[in-house]
């Protein structure tokens, strides 16, 4: 999946670029609110502004996710509420991920998660997958769908037909899968960065 996406760098940018003219983002704001479809969870903001110590931290606690600190800094707040998100796509994916892997038969090394921005996964050639956490805001259907194609590349490294061929004896409907995969950038909201 990197050589892909390497590959067709240019092509990627030009997409992206098109579908942004296509459909202006949402106006930029903090959200009080964060929705992710792939955990069923809703998760309120709480800011909390103190002066001890630089930078904003995050804490959970059950459905509420509370920012200290420089709350006034909006990057800030952005890194912190990524370092929510990667961490709870940590908690809720890796199991799952390897649930697939002992179903599929098709090992990984270790899972990374990252907030790509042109990729939603990719399995490297030394059997780590990286799973970008924007998943979380997706339905888990694509979820599923993207572990088992990051999975079937332990056994091909391209799209070859076996390769493809593979993906489908896990998941007939793969092609729906794909198309809507290729148009879920849309439910990503825009506090998180991409655009």
């Amino acid at each position: 999946m990197a050589a892909f996406v390497e590959e067709h760098r240019e092509w990627i940018a030009r997409t992206r670029a098109s579908f942004a003219e296509k459909h202006a983002p949402e106006p930029f704001r903090l959200p009080t609110r964060i929705e992710l479809a792939a955990i069923d969870k809703v998760f309120g903001v709480v800011y909390s502004p103190s002066d001890d110590g630089e930078g904003v931290r995050y804490r959970q606690t059950g459905d509420i996710v509370r920012l200290s600190g420089d709350t006034g800094d909006v990057e800030a707040c952005v890194d912190a509420l990524r370092r929510f998100l990667t961490a709870t796509a940590r908690r809720h994916f890796e199991p799952e991920l390897g649930r697939l892997s002992e179903t599929t038969g098709n090992p990984f090394r270790r899972m990374q998660v990252r907030g790509q921005k042109t990729c939603w996964g990719s399995h490297s050639s030394t059997g780590t997958i990286s799973i970008n956490y924007c998943l979380l805001f997706l339905q888990p259907k694509l979820v599923r769908y993207l572990m088992i194609h990051e999975l079937c590349h332990a056994r091909h490294m391209n799209h070859s037909p076996r390769f493809w061929a593979l993906v489908e004896r896990f998941e007939p409907d793969y092609r729906s899968l794909d198309r809507q995969m290729s148009d879920a950038w849309k439910h990503i909201p825009t506090w998180v960065g991409l655009y």
